[in-house]
């Protein structure tokens, strides 16, 4: 028996349901905060979420294509991944932005932190402007199958705000993207080239 606090709920036991290299879902017998008997299923990740919102040369955003296995659908994105939590989170979005795009950028900036789905797991998301990108060669995954396409920040802006695009961290690094520049918050290239016409 556990019998701890976790804010209003009393935990009386926590028993792992699943484990894998990247998740563990863990079973919580509760007593709610109205007194009554349940559980919490919480799903903890091994690895932070990073995305990257990265500009090139010309302006133009690159975005990555790939099934989606939980979805069983196509999905375009910006380039994102996982980072082990023992790593500092720059050091994962320059890995991942080498290995989904081949670039590398020269300079970085914070765009965003948030709670990925804070009802069902602990995920945390860390993302990052880049920009004044040098290109490379890819190194995506053995289980990635991915294509790339370059787009202006308008045309994201659109798919994000009609519903073409769905991914939670490629609509929230949009829209966090486009408020900081409307403010003057991001590093001045970022803001031109997101307020561009």
């Amino acid at each position: 028996m556990s019998n701890r606090k976790i804010g209003p709920w009393k935990v009386l036991s926590d028993d792992a349901a699943f484990e894998n290299p990247w998740i563990k879902v863990v079973d919580h017998k509760v007593v709610h905060p109205d007194g009554s008997d349940g559980e919490y299923g919480v799903v903890q990740f091994k690895n932070l979420a990073i995305g990257i919102l990265a500009f090139d040369q010309d302006g133009r955003v690159p975005l990555i294509g790939q099934h989606r296995f939980p979805l069983d659908r196509y999905s375009w994105e910006l380039p994102e991944g996982g980072g082990p939590l023992d790593i500092a989170p720059l050091e994962s979005a320059k890995r991942e932005l080498s290995e989904e795009t081949g670039f590398r950028a020269q300079s970085w900036a914070p765009l965003c932190a948030f709670d990925v789905s804070n009802s069902v797991t602990n995920e945390r998301a860390q993302c990052f402007f880049a920009w004044d990108l040098e290109p490379g060669d890819t190194a995506p995954e053995g289980s990635e199958a991915l294509t790339m396409k370059t787009v202006r920040f308008k045309e994201l802006l659109d798919l994000v705000m009609n519903g073409e695009i769905t991914d939670s961290l490629t609509v929230a690094m949009t829209l966090a993207g486009y408020v900081k520049a409307l403010r003057g918050a991001a590093p001045a290239p970022i803001c031109e080239h997101i307020l561009a016409a």
